[in-house]
């Protein structure tokens, strides 16, 4: 593993341990060049995904990505860092797990809000106004409207 601060071409691991979820490895390491000291993750891969765009244009799948829209969503949250990086691996899982080598945005983006929705309303209605490209205040009420009635059917049902 090359070192991201000096560039040297090894780096020592210092110390190893599985991630709170158990779907990476989270390895600490040093560079013997610099000194440096820099985390890993190793993560399986079952397969190589790729995402068709909705201007026809296909890319890799980048984990980083969904991760990165996930703390735009949830930036400035009361939301734990293993909470995001569990629904990620979830939704990474399902998306290998699927059988399919290509996958939407549109499905990423279902996946995306379904886990959001469990875990920060605030977060959901974020992601929900670049996923669904709100362009009018009217966008977020109707949003809210509707999240507010589904909420309201989920509560009636669980008392009943």
């Amino acid at each position: 593993m090359h070192c991201p601060f000096c560039g040297h071409e090894e780096s020592v691991v210092k110390d190893s341990r599985p991630s709170d979820d158990g779907t990476a490895i989270r390895r600490r390491r040093s560079c013997p060049s610099c000194g440096g000291r820099f985390t890993t993750f190793e993560r399986i891969q079952l397969r190589e995904l790729s995402v068709a765009k909705h201007d026809g244009r296909r890319e890799p799948f980048e984990r980083e990505k969904l991760a990165r829209s996930f703390r735009v969503a949830l930036r400035r949250r009361q939301v734990a860092e293993e909470q995001m990086d569990k629904a990620i691996n979830g939704i990474v899982r399902q998306l290998e797990s699927s059988g399919e080598t290509e996958v939407t945005t549109d499905l990423i983006g279902e996946l995306a809000m379904q886990a959001l929705i469990h875990i920060d309303a605030v977060g959901y209605v974020r992601y929900a106004s670049v996923y669904k490209n709100f362009s009018h205040a009217q966008d977020f009420n109707a949003f809210i409207a509707e999240l507010q009635e589904a909420q309201k059917q989920l509560s009636s049902a669980a008392n009943d």
